[in-house]
């Protein structure tokens, strides 16, 4: 696990050297045992690539980077793990390569050389790497399946930078950071973010999820992302529930397996949910004398405490269980630091809850740390996508099953009402034009009173809600093509971008076991009931999976909490200081300062409802005087 950076100028800057320099110092938290840089010369410029070094496989020098290829001419920084790495070096061996270390950044570069890119698809693992071919000078920019691994870049004519995360482009870059507003209307209204190219700095872009950008220095011109990888929603196989249950047990058992690959101590972030416990759990069934140490946070005193579920299976296991308590003045003197980890604006706080988890695995010397992400967006959790699911159920004429199954969604707490989810259904089913008036209409309005849509507007900010969705989902599969979206574009990539920042702050690697292609493929292709049952029980199969592994009680939890904080309690103590924060002119002129202060004040005192709004207000005003962005 590293931090990479680098690019290419046909000119290059006079002061490179100690830019660079600079850059791998904003990284040094993402791997401070080991850095380095290499360069190289041609008559269309120069290019450069560094990277800091965080030791997990093969300690030693052999796993040094920027790695060159035996023979001179390809130069690699990677970022990640390619958990299969043993059996693709014995597969290569039997090729004809050889092999000077036991690392898998030498396994990656030769698979390169071997395969060429379709070398990709037989990676378990996550990466972001840069691989430079110095015979004709290209430069190409990878990013795993899921962008599980962060790739930033920048390109205008004549020089491309990139690097792990902003700080390191932005000290590549002589320009002064300044604000995308679109990005920052879509976070501020919206709630979205992470789910696209754009950043919350103008010019610098995410390398998308599955893709590859390759550089020719010869023309300086870079191509458009070529996607390597995408979901299948298509329906595969007929398979019972319980043979495709056997099927999944073993494939996340092995996942598990190869997770746990580590030359490294390592442990688990156990929330007490299904899916991180399903992982502790696999653990031990893997590793019967393996000591785990699990990580968790308790809102101790509060309806949101899932303590008693990580006892139970720490007790289970025979983990050691490690637990932190936090109080709201501690989130005010931790904030700016985890603003400066995150890089730009997040949704809650329960992203804090996170950070304090691997500051907590950090003390007690864990390095490597397994997560249950991705879960819920492959198994159809959090609140089940019941309208999705409904809207299958319709496509393919399940008229009474549907209504069923709707009525079925009252057991569950903490879903949707009934009059939701069918106003929900009713939604997806509109075509644009009406959906954006039903959207209008409900109050979700694109001009909220604190916020000049004017001046966005002016600047070509489009304030229409983006309304994406999987490409021609078939009928009867309006579920799966929802999971995908999530998956690959939007939901779960600002999640991975929260564990990313916040374990390699404390230079701790987050393995999210759940995301592999394999399984993704195998989940996304079955029945929607094998995923969401009748009854409207998420995560059906996977339940029915862990039997005999996991805990009954786990399993068969209708609740959700995972690593939620008493938001409204913490905002209520720290009202003071949030007041000042946002009297702050940060340059954002879009936003009426004594306006978000007055709907602040009537959040605080009861007079309007909390919502994730509210925080959001915060996040920005302050991350735009920790990170000195120009609005």
């Amino acid at each position: 696990m590293c931090g990479i950076l680098g690019g290419w100028w046909r000119t290059p800057l006079p002061d490179l050297p100690s830019r660079i320099e600079r850059g791998l110092l904003a990284l040094k938290h993402r791997g401070p045992n080991d850095h380095g840089v290499e360069s190289a010369h041609a008559r269309w410029g120069e290019t450069a690539l560094g990277q800091t070094r965080l030791s997990i496989i093969d300690l030693s020098a052999g796993g040094h980077q920027p790695m060159r290829s035996s023979d001179g001419r390809y130069i690699l920084v990677y970022n990640g793990e390619i958990y299969n790495y043993k059996e693709l070096r014995q597969e290569l061996r039997q090729a004809g390569h050889h092999f000077q270390s036991d690392s898998d950044t030498e396994v990656l570069l030769t698979a390169w050389i071997h395969w060429g890119p379709c070398c990709l698809t037989r990676f378990k693992g996550m990466f972001a790497f840069a691989i430079l071919d110095t015979k004709d000078g290209s430069l190409s920019l990878v990013r795993d399946a899921f962008g599980i691994k962060p790739l930033f870049y920048r390109y205008t004519d004549g020089q491309l930078v990139f690097g792990s995360e902003l700080p390191a482009i932005l000290a590549l870059t002589p320009e002064e950071p300044r604000l995308d507003w679109q990005s920052a209307y879509d976070y501020l209204v919206h709630g979205r973010y992470d789910h696209g190219a754009r950043t919350f700095v103008d010019g610098i872009r995410h390398v998308p999820a599955g893709s590859i950008l390759t550089l020719s220095p010869q023309t300086g011109a870079l191509s458009a992302p070529a996607v390597w990888w995408t979901p299948s929603i298509q329906t595969r196989e007929k398979i019972s529930v319980a043979d495709a249950a056997v099927q999944l047990r073993e494939r996340f058992l092995q996942n598990v397996r190869l997770h746990l690959r580590s030359d490294v101590p390592l442990g688990a972030a156990l929330s007490g949910g299904v899916d991180s416990s399903a992982i502790v759990c696999a653990m031990r069934h893997i590793e019967p004398d393996l000591p785990i140490h699990t990580f968790s946070f308790i809102a101790r005193g509060s309806q949101k405490s899932e303590e008693k579920w990580v006892d139970l299976v720490n007790a289970q296991v025979g983990a050691h269980g490690h637990k932190v308590v936090v109080e709201p003045d501690e989130l005010a003197a931790d904030l700016d630091d985890m603003i400066r980890a995150q890089g730009e604006p997040f949704g809650s706080t329960s992203i804090y809850a996170q950070y304090r988890v691997f500051k907590l695995a950090k003390e007690n010397g864990i390095t490597v740390a397994l997560e249950g992400q991705g879960a819920d967006e492959l198994l159809a959790g959090y609140h089940g996508y019941p309208a999705h699911r409904i809207v299958s159920l319709l496509q393919e004429g399940r008229l009474t099953e549907a209504w069923a199954f709707l009525g079925r969604q009252r057991q569950w707490p903490g879903r949707p009402s009934s009059r939701a989810i069918l106003q929900e259904t009713v939604a997806l089913m509109l075509p644009d034009a009406l959906y954006h008036r039903a959207r209008n209409a409900s109050g979700r309005k694109s001009a909220p009173a604190w916020l000049d849509v004017d001046q966005c507007i002016e600047a070509g900010v489009v304030t229409q809600f983006p309304r994406d969705g999987w490409p021609s989902p078939a009928r009867g599969r309006r579920l799966m093509g929802e999971l995908a979206q999530s998956l690959t574009r939007r939901g779960l990539g600002w999640l991975l971008r929260h564990g990313d920042r916040n374990s390699m702050r404390f230079s701790i690697e987050s393995r999210v076991p759940f995301l592999t292609t394999d399984m993704t493929d195998f989940l996304l292709g079955l029945p929607e009931e094998h995923l969401i049952s009748a009854d409207g029980e998420t995560k059906h199969i996977f339940r029915a999976a862990m039997r005999g592994i996991t805990p009954d009680a786990i399993l068969d939890r209708k609740d959700k909490i995972g690593f939620e904080t008493p938001e409204l309690e913490w905002l209520r103590a720290l009202a003071p200081q949030i007041r000042g924060w946002l009297s702050e002119n940060t340059g954002a002129s879009f936003l009426d300062r004594t306006q978000l202060i007055a709907e602040f004040d009537a959040v605080i005192d009861g007079r309007k409802p909390f919502g994730w709004q509210t925080w959001r207000w915060i996040n920005f005003q302050r991350w735009m005087q920790v990170m000195n962005i120009r609005a």
